[in-house]
């Protein structure tokens, strides 16, 4: 081939390239208009959007700008959180063309991944400006207590390697190390032994830092009320995480704490906030200057400001101090010391709810999410036959969609799921299903864009009727004109037309059966507590008359939730119902319960959660933490019964409010522009088809 034909072909090789990408930027503008609503223009201007190339695609700020200053002086540069694309404004058109037309296509390595940027012209950027999020009271970040070389010392004095139980106490736990010093903290019965101190105590390199607390007016503290006296102190060392606070309604405070930085949490942060630290492989962090503010939060100004941290080791030592008298605190709500005596009330307002469904649902629902979704793996047919029934491409929205088991059922609909529970959509992710964490009250997705919902086994959560009658409006506020919404909740009426439910026909089953399936036909699957997995339903012939019959079972306010006896009869509609978590590694998922809280169950017979011991953490997507004088996390409405020392099995308490004939008709009767398009009992719950007018 003579030079000049081989240039031809080049030149068409180059076009046939080009012009794949630019059907693949098309393809990407069009997606930013459906699901972010960003319109992009068919002329040059000075800004772009970048798909692919914002932080949600695991983009580095760095790596971006570094990318993006080649092409020219960048003016601004705009990554919203964990969103797949950027914004940049360059001072000049003529540097956004360049960019326009090099960076189009272009590949670029981000770790152990490529992505390939797809920039489209937007006329202006939205930069609005987050406001900064405040942090728990009575919480403090000191940076840079320890010094390089007394952080060394530190590191040192811990011995991985020494296992010796009579001197201290070690374990491997599901997402980090814990080594315990002065009392060992008990995993099997989540509380410790007073009586019996380790002989080893604290390492001498421990006490010049506790010395220095005491003089600058830092007591040393802990998390359970009965157990350790009011402040906790965790000294971070090697690399910075980001630990989360969350406050019983539902908003979260995320922290960076930096290496060789001393948290203090006392009062309402040590009392009434739950802390964790998230296993992932990336944190969002402050940009630049990042140590600058000592009480600054990871998300702090506006999301230009931020970029990714990848996960390092942290080695944290947390510092407490062992009660010998109860607490008298100010939050007797969430306090095991003065709420012990009886078990929790129905809530008053809004905050009771929310604190209730924090310590009783959500909290649980991380604690047993790997036993709940081995239990849930067989779809309903009911539901099946409403998601078969929806036409090719139709969006649907699965909110508290578990482990997503729906979301698989009909692979021609654009189906998405969220759920409170972090560990669930975790496990959604694992297995390929697209989910995000999203609380049923305040779903992140835009009005009237789904042709379908489902809520299954979800609503039954709420603990008053107003947030149970928000949660339905917030279903038909995502559906389109036309669209439907498919609702099962538990029913009171275990018993209808003469037939038992599998769930009390199973009630002579033996006690260990109760949280594990239990099959009596091939295909046909009972699953827990009540909820079906292959029923046929039961429909009702006149929904519009039977509100009238409904009967006063439901509690005051004032009244306390009662423990229900599983597979029996309710006696009541708002009750706690047992999950006894056997099976699998139960360790692993108690600790991981102690992820998301600081505060035992205020429920009696429910056992509260005390460490009193040294403990040492480390953290990198492991912990390792050494524990000096008392650690403690667990999730609320967990009860250890142990049949010896080495054997136990957590029993967790889910909040329920069990739907009497009728009220889940009478429920969304109550919402503007919306119609019960058929209702029904199948199996032990109430079911309703919503369509929006």
């Amino acid at each position: 081939m003579d030079p000049a034909e081989e240039s031809n072909v080049n030149v068409l090789r180059k076009s046939k390239d080009e012009k794949k990408v630019f059907k693949k930027q098309l393809k990407a503008s069009h997606t930013l208009l459906k699901h972010e609503g960003i319109r992009t223009a068919t002329h040059p201007t000075k800004s772009l959007v970048v798909a692919n190339g914002g932080l949600g695609n695991n983009v580095t700020r760095e790596e971006l700008s570094a990318a993006l200053k080649e092409m020219g002086e960048v003016e601004s540069l705009v990554m919203p959180p964990h969103k797949p694309y950027a914004f940049v404004t360059y001072r000049c058109e003529n540097s956004a063309r360049k960019a326009h037309t090099y960076l189009n296509g272009h590949k670029l390595h981000c770790g152990e991944q490529e992505v390939t940027f797809y920039l489209s012209y937007v006329e202006s950027v939205n930069s609005k400006e987050e406001t900064s999020i405040p942090l728990p009271e009575g919480l403090v970040l000191v940076q840079d207590y320890v010094s390089p070389q007394e952080e060394a010392q530190l590191l040192a004095a811990v011995q991985w390697s020494a296992t010796n139980e009579d001197v201290t106490a070690q374990k491997a736990l599901r997402h980090r190390r814990v080594k315990h010093y002065g009392f060992e903290f008990r995993y099997d019965n989540n509380n410790v032994d007073k009586d019996k101190p380790l002989p080893a105590g604290l390492p001498e390199e421990c006490f010049t830092v506790l010395e220095r607390c005491l003089q600058d007016g830092i007591p040393p503290h802990v998390d359970t009320h009965s157990a350790f006296e009011d402040t906790i102190l965790s000294l971070s060392l090697g690399a910075q995480t980001v630990m989360e606070f969350r406050h019983p309604d539902g908003h979260v405070a995320p922290v960076l704490l930096p290496g060789r930085s001393l948290l203090v949490m006392k009062g309402e942060s040590r009392y009434l906030w739950t802390h964790g630290i998230t296993p992932r492989k990336f944190d969002l962090v402050p940009a630049n200057e990042q140590h600058d503010a000592p009480h600054g939060t990871a998300e702090p100004g506006t999301p230009s400001s931020l970029t990714l941290s990848k996960r390092g080791t942290r080695t944290s030592f947390t510092f407490r101090k062992i009660r010998h008298a109860p607490c008298r605190c100010a939050f007797p709500s969430t306090c095991d010391s003065q709420g012990s005596s009886s078990p929790p009330s129905l809530p008053s307002c809004q905050a009771d709810a929310a604190r209730l469904e924090e310590e009783y649902v959500h909290r649980v629902y991380d604690a047993i999410a790997s036993h709940f979704s081995r239990t849930r793996h067989t779809p309903w047919p009911q539901v099946c036959r409403f998601l078969s029934s929806l036409p090719p491409g139709s969006v649907l929205a699965d909110v508290g969609c578990g482990n997503g088991k729906y979301l698989g059922v009909n692979p021609q609909l654009v189906a998405v799921g969220c759920d409170r529970s972090s560990a669930l959509v975790q496990i959604c992710a694992e297995r390929g299903f697209h989910a995000f964490v999203s609380d049923a009250l305040s779903v992140p997705l835009r009005t009237a864009s789904c042709d379908a919902c489902i809520s299954i086994a979800v609503i039954h959560h709420f603990s008053t009727q107003a947030r149970r009658l928000a949660a339905v409006r917030e279903l038909v506020r995502l559906l389109k004109p036309g669209g439907q919404a498919l609702i099962y909740v538990w029913a009171f009426e275990q018993e209808y037309n003469k037939q038992k439910s599998k769930y009390l026909k199973d009630q002579n089953k033996e006690h260990h059966k109760e949280c594990s399936p239990t099959k009596d036909s091939p295909g046909r699957t009972q699953d827990l507590h009540g909820e079906p997995i292959d029923h046929t339903p039961h429909h009702l012939e006149d929904s519009c008359n039977i509100t009238d019959n409904l009967h006063d079972v439901r509690q005051t306010p004032e009244a306390k939730l009662s423990v229900h006896t599983n597979r029996t009869a309710f006696n009541t509609q708002d009750l706690l119902v047992p999950w006894h978590l056997k099976g699998g590694k139960v360790q692993g998922e108690r600790e991981s319960a102690r992820a998301f809280s600081s505060r035992p169950d205020p429920s009696p017979g429910f056992n509260s959660s005390t460490h009193s011991g040294s403990k040492l953490d480390t953290s990198n997507a492991t912990h390792q933490k050494l524990s000096l004088k008392g650690e403690t996390s667990q999730a609320s409405g967990c009860t250890s019964t142990s049949d010896s020392e080495s054997s136990s099995v957590p029993v967790f308490h889910r909040y329920y409010h069990v739907f009497q004939q009728g009220e889940l008709e009478q429920l969304c009767g109550q919402v503007a522009g919306v119609q019960v398009k058929n209702s029904y009992h199948d199996q032990g719950n109430w079911c309703v088809v919503l369509m929006k007018e």
